[in-house]
């Protein structure tokens, strides 16, 4: 397949491009500078700037654009945070909606954020979307691709959990403390943190393009773990003690609004659609998922 992928210099699109070229598709790069060759396509969200040509005969688009969230959520932030994901996936969506032929599949980031924190609640697809901030992000996100839907376009909206890769994202943050041994559960510690590792969300992004999956699509492992579940297995996997917990009311005043949602909240995600067409996860379980990611 011929593939445009957005924020393919990301955190994510470091892991999935490579793996995408190395399964022989080729892959058209949109990046915001001027372009150096043919696989790469200039483009500024912002401005609402992305030529058409650029994009012809594409098969696929993967939108993997947008802001990290794990930063203080000043107004300023939280703007930056919405707009970064709305303006892009519009962006692609409405440039898809207009081309000739149309690409077949239009994939795009999101999370499991959508449902808001619900304590124990097992959310599926099937759930409602929730409240707070990053509900309400999510939920912009994925109506931002409706032009392509109308336009007979399959589109995806892949809500993630929380990444596992020893090169980015939660993990990165946590290794320095819990290697020092300073390392322990956040708040209660109950919180579900649903996750996934970063080979399966590669292998699940691939499986999306190839079948017909459509919609909603919770990309996160069967098996969500609490935070103080997590920290153990942390632990073990580094051979450090996890006695030294961060209480709810430090989180607050050191990360603000973030810690409620991000950090002190979760949500209890499985991944039903995934299942239902028979992707199999290759580190089903934290102690798997960790020891992938510490020795990747």
């Amino acid at each position: 397949m011929k593939i445009a992928v957005s924020g393919a210099s990301g955190f994510i699109g470091s892991a999935l491009v490579p793996a995408l070229a190395a399964s022989g598709h080729d892959v058209i790069r949109l990046v915001r500078r001027e372009s150096s060759g043919p696989s790469e396509v200039s483009w500024d969200p912002a401005a609402g700037s992305l030529d058409p040509e650029g994009l012809g005969g594409v098969d696929a688009i993967v939108n993997l654009s947008g802001a990290t969230i794990e930063r203080r959520w000043t107004a300023s932030r939280k703007r930056e945070i919405i707009d970064s994901r709305v303006d892009t996936s519009s962006l692609l969506a409405r440039t898809a909606a207009a081309l000739e032929p149309r690409p077949a599949v239009f994939l795009c980031a999101g999370g499991a954020g959508v449902y808001g924190d619900r304590g124990d609640e097992v959310l599926t697809e099937e759930s409602s979307s929730g409240a707070g901030f990053l509900a309400d992000v999510c939920r912009a996100w994925e109506a931002a691709a409706d032009p392509a839907r109308a336009a007979g376009i399959r589109v995806v909206n892949l809500r993630h959990g929380i990444v596992l890769a020893r090169g980015g994202g939660a993990l990165a943050r946590l290794l320095t403390p819990f290697r020092l041994g300073v390392g322990g559960r956040i708040g209660s510690g109950r919180q579900w943190w649903t996750w996934v590792g970063m080979p399966d969300l590669v292998a699940a992004y691939a499986f999306a393009l190839a079948r017909d999956l459509s919609g909603a699509v919770n990309l996160c492992t069967p098996n969500p773990v609490t935070n103080e579940q997590l920290t153990h297995a942390l632990g073990r996997a580094l051979r450090r003690p996890t006695v030294v917990p961060l209480p709810a009311f430090a989180a607050r005043l050191a990360f603000g609004e973030m810690a409620d949602e991000l950090l002190l909240g979760g949500q209890r995600a499985l991944p039903a659609r995934l299942l239902d067409a028979g992707f199999e996860f290759t580190a089903p379980t934290i102690d798997d998922g960790l020891a992938q990611a510490l020795t990747d």
